[in-house]
């Protein structure tokens, strides 16, 4: 019985190798070009650098006709781009840059890479441009960071033969262009209106690469490989989205002040700090201006000085005025990177309602008079959860409530008795066996300790 398993294992391992060989030679007899494609779109980060260089480095492995990378990028990571870059111009296949669709943009970080490859296309609606590099420094360092990026772009047009002056004034200028103009003024070589009218248009044409050989082109009728990002990497890479990281700065924020004002709420906290990590994650990626990240933090201060005084004052309006600026002028704007206006109003008006009128009536809450909670000391329930001096879940009254056992731990499903309160969270104790055997415990006493 255990020969016959080894013969059929190898003779299902010779014929899945014999499939993959006469697949392999079908693919050599059909003698189809194989274009590998894969997207830039949003943030120049490094999970889709990764993605890209690894698409490239493997279509030089299979010897494809060319890599297509179809560009819409607002910007992003300088060392991202600077990855990408670097394995084009090293690339023994021709890589296509094609921005696209209609509406594209290959703004900053997104303009070195479409001028880094040796066929450069866009689409009708497109444009390309704005890549003055703009970050937290300035003076003579922003200066430095300038004229290198110039230098970079210059030398990139040269290689292929472009209008180097248009090309370095997306950096001095912050110059933007439509694809009209781009392909006008030679800065790119194709008008395509689709991926089909691209490869026909490139297909015999004779490119020069980044080294000097000179390669021709067999595009037309060719088999597309799609490489996609994959469903994990493509999470992280929306993460890094300048809405989302707006978002998450703010929903994270609300949360950890919550979790400040109300002791206890334990998701509430490690969920705003994640929030806030991913925040300023993103912030590290995209080019945050420190204006910005300033008018944010006034808005935050005057929110909580607002909190002091009842009603919505002067505070109020200040802290809603540098939220709106601060989010407006959070991203350089010239290179096509910022906050939508409908998420700018959209988180002034959930910050202006959360701190107006939850985080006032947590503060509320939190400053109750004990007479007013009082009924629930004195009162039985159930540990839901283990108790101790760090804290647990119990549940009175059908309600469930933090609380804390400054002496013996807990267990948890043990019968509990509530001693006190300090804000929302209870004081208990383990009921004793003659207690839980008696069925209930003597009411509390007016001071609120258990006769």
């Amino acid at each position: 019985m255990q020969r016959r398993w080894r013969v059929g294992a190898t003779a299902g391992v010779a014929a899945a190798l014999m499939l993959i060989g006469l697949a392999g030679q079908a693919r050599a007899q059909t003698d189809q070009p194989v274009i590998a494609s894969v997207e830039l779109t949003g943030v120049v980060d490094p999970i889709i650098a990764d993605h890209i260089t690894s698409a490239i480095q493997r279509a030089n492995d299979d010897h494809d006709a060319a890599v297509l990378i179809t560009i819409d990028t607002p910007g992003g990571l300088g060392s991202s781009m600077d990855e990408i870059d670097e394995a084009i111009l090293n690339s023994a296949v021709p890589v296509i840059g094609y921005v696209a669709p209609s509406g594209a943009r290959a703004a900053s970080a997104g303009a070195f890479v479409l001028m880094s490859t040796p066929v450069a296309a866009m689409a009708p609606g497109t444009n390309v441009g704005a890549s003055t590099p703009i970050g937290l420094s300035g003076g003579d360092l922003a200066d430095k960071v300038t004229n290198d990026a110039a230098a970079s772009m210059r030398k990139l047009a040269e290689t292929y033969h472009r209008n180097a002056d248009v090309a370095e004034s997306f950096v001095t200028s912050a110059a933007s262009i439509t694809a009209q103009e781009a392909f006008d003024q030679d800065v790119i070589e194709y008008l395509a209106t689709s991926q089909d009218d691209l490869l026909t248009q490139v297909d015999g044409a004779t490119v020069t690469l980044a080294n000097g050989t000179t390669v021709t082109m067999h595009t037309a009728g060719a088999a597309i490989d799609e490489v996609p990002l994959g469903g994990f990497f493509g999470f992280l890479h929306t993460l890094l989205d300048p809405n989302l990281a707006f978002i998450f700065f703010w929903l994270g924020l609300g949360l950890v002040i919550l979790e400040l004002i109300v002791p206890g709420h334990i998701f509430s906290g490690t969920i705003g700090t994640i929030m806030l990590i991913l925040a300023f994650v993103s912030f590290g990626v995209l080019p945050v201006r420190i204006i910005g990240i300033a008018l944010l933090v006034l808005s935050v201060i005057a929110f909580i000085v607002e909190l002091k005084a009842p009603g919505f004052g002067v505070w109020g309006v200040t802290a809603i005025v540098a939220l709106l600026l601060g989010g407006w002028f959070l991203y350089d704007r010239a290179g096509g990177v910022e906050v939508s206006p409908g998420v700018l109003v959209g988180v002034a008006i959930f910050a202006a309602l959360f701190f107006g009128l939850v985080v006032v009536k947590a503060l509320s809450l939190r400053h109750t008079p004990p007479a007013q909670l009082r009924p629930i000391v004195g009162a039985d329930g159930v540990a839901i959860t283990p108790i101790g001096p760090n804290g647990g879940l119990v549940r009175v009254s059908a309600e469930e409530w933090q609380a804390i056992s400054p002496g013996d731990r807990v267990r948890e499903g043990t019968p509990i008795h509530v001693t006190s309160i300090d804000g929302l969270v209870l004081t208990v104790e383990a009921i004793s066996d003659e207690h839980a055997s008696a069925g209930q415990r003597a009411p509390a006493a007016e001071g609120g300790d258990p006769a």
